[in-house]
């Protein structure tokens, strides 16, 4: 019988996010790069989070981390709070509650 996990609930909903910015983008400016994006680093969030992949945390966070610098960057380039920086705080607060319970977890 598995326990609750903080992490999981955390990531899951950030996949959800990730994607649903995507398909916001894809319907809102035609952007077939943001919808082909988010939908691969979902996949292989999910992958690492859902099936036994060794050291699956460590690349969860690296994956997180890269998509901070991208989100980061478009928010530099648009100056715009959405989508970008609203993805970025989504994803430090994502971080941040993900170490948060790793750290509790230990």
């Amino acid at each position: 019988m598995e326990t609750f996990d903080g992490f999981r609930v955390a990531l899951s909903v950030y996949i959800v996010l990730l994607l649903v910015g995507g398909i916001m983008g894809f319907a809102k400016a035609g952007s077939k790069i943001s919808l082909i994006t988010s939908a691969v680093f979902a996949v292989l969030l999910a992958v690492c989070e859902f099936t036994p992949v060794p050291g699956g945390r460590i690349v969860i966070l690296t994956l997180q981390v890269v998509l901070l610098a991208v989100f980061v960057m478009r928010l530099r380039k648009t100056k715009k709070f959405m989508p970008s920086g609203l993805m970025v705080a989504v994803t430090i607060l994502a971080l941040v509650l993900e170490l948060a319970l790793k750290h509790a977890a230990a």
